[in-house]
């Protein structure tokens, strides 16, 4: 088999994760960016709600008008777990389907060109992967699948309940991303708040952060994706205390109304949400980021401006937000009170709009602050610039900054290196920073 590979990975970052492992399987392979000349090609594809289901199946079929004869077009993940047998039927330009249980067998899928699909979703213990886009951080799958029922997600009935890793199998990854350089981590799954609970083990991300921050060469940590209900007081006051886990707290919330909350079978009413966003939001240094679903079926009038007036009054640095898509399998789907497509694009536009103003007060927040950051290339926007995050946040999704200045001419910055830094000021949605001329003790 000829050995050029290009690989599209799309949705989430566990969805990533997936794909860097389905790389390490496939390193004598040479990766190219252009996918007319590749002689394999991979979608790891996302079918959460109906825009990433459109986006990857448009992103194999155009991948299939442009490959070159001979070519091996493999369509992996999500999208080809959930309707296996109707994309087998529907789409013969697909050579391989595969769905979420086969990632570290890609290589034995190629050699026989059959699709496989295996009866239990996949969990790294001891692959190999290619970790992309970053020399110093790296993303941590907690587990797969998901025990909770909320009333608008599917992923349960593809992916199954939640199956966690064994925290041994977690340490060992880390153990050996660090030996390789890696030293900034962020731990993903479905709902890590959840985390072991399938084992019987009620706090396993207290747990997790003890072990973790037994490995030497760890630096820096955060955990994305907490859920309301099993996120516990003792949970954040751990986190609190934690001198490598950040004060970083990714819960999305989805709605704040109680009636909706329970119509979205979240668990957790608005009373009790409040109570940890606040004392999340009270924590030294905490960075609270959420997302919300608009036009849920049953939402009012009245249930939207309660949702946008907290959105807007609360204080989130950051803020998601998702028109509600409508999937078979969820009960949502057989309610009847359904919002139509441009009451749900006007809500969405509005709720979006208050985020991006929570977005850019989060920033000017910023200013004047002495804070940790980490350099990781030159800036798209001029030569002079390099382009910088806040340790604190997650990369790719919370922002950029662009350091201009440096303290001491002489140091010369590297990339992938935590430094000190001064913000100094916001540039339409992108703040500037000077670097002081010492390393942070990170």
């Amino acid at each position: 088999m000829s050995n050029k590979l290009h690989i599209v990975s799309l949705g989430c970052t566990k969805n990533l994760v997936d794909t860097e492992v389905m790389m390490g399987r496939l390193k004598n392979f040479e990766l190219t960016d252009n996918n007319e000349d590749a002689d394999v090609i991979i979608v790891n594809t996302c079918g959460f709600i109906d825009a990433a289901k459109e986006e990857s199946l448009n992103t194999v079929l155009s991948l299939h008008e442009a490959r070159k004869e001979d070519s091996l077009l493999v369509m992996a993940g999500c999208l080809s777990e959930r309707y296996q047998e109707e994309l087998q039927e529907q789409i013969p330009e697909v050579d391989i389907f595969t769905g979420v249980g086969d990632y570290d067998k890609i290589d034995e899928l190629l050699v026989e060109k059959k699709s496989r699909f295996s009866d239990e979703v996949y969990l790294i213990d001891g692959a190999e992967r290619v970790v992309t886009g970053s020399s110093y951080h790296a993303y941590i799958k907690l587990s797969e699948g998901c025990n909770q029922t909320c009333s608008f997600c599917a992923i349960p009935s593809f992916k199954g309940k939640l199956h966690s890793r064994d925290l041994d199998s977690i340490a060992r990854e880390v153990e050996g991303l660090v030996k390789q350089g890696y030293w900034d981590f962020s731990f993903v799954s479905q709902d890590s708040s959840s985390y072991l609970r399938d084992q019987n083990v009620k706090d396993g991300l207290s747990l997790l952060m003890q072990r973790i921050e037994l490995i030497e060469g760890v630096k820096s940590a955060r955990i994305l994706y907490l859920y309301p209900s099993t996120t516990s007081m003792k949970l954040l006051q751990n986190i609190a205390k934690s001198k490598i886990f950040h004060n970083y707290f990714d819960m999305p919330i989805q709605h704040i109304n109680d009636d909706m909350l329970r119509m979205m079978k979240r668990g957790f009413g608005k009373d009790k949400t409040v109570e940890l966003l606040n004392y999340m939001r009270s924590l030294p240094n905490s960075f609270v980021r959420t997302s919300f679903i608009v036009g849920h079926p049953g939402e009012t009038e009245a249930m939207f401006e309660e949702m946008c007036e907290f959105a807007e009054s609360f204080g989130f640095d950051r803020i998601n937000v998702f028109a509600y898509s409508d999937e078979e399998t969820t009960s949502a789907h057989e309610m009847q009170e359904k919002i139509d497509e441009e009451t749900k694009a006007d809500r969405a536009q509005i709720l979006g709009d208050i985020a991006a103003a929570c977005t850019q007060r989060s920033l000017e927040n910023e200013i004047d602050k002495r804070v940790d950051i980490v350099i990781d290339s030159e800036s798209d926007e001029h030569e002079f610039l390099l382009s910088a995050r806040e340790l604190l946040w997650a990369p790719e999704i919370d922002g950029e900054i662009y350091v201009n200045d440096r303290t001491d001419d002489t140091t010369e910055l590297e990339f992938g290196k935590p430094y000190k830094a001064k913000i100094t000021d916001l540039v339409g949605n992108i703040l500037t920073a000077t670097v002081d001329n010492a390393k942070t003790d990170n």
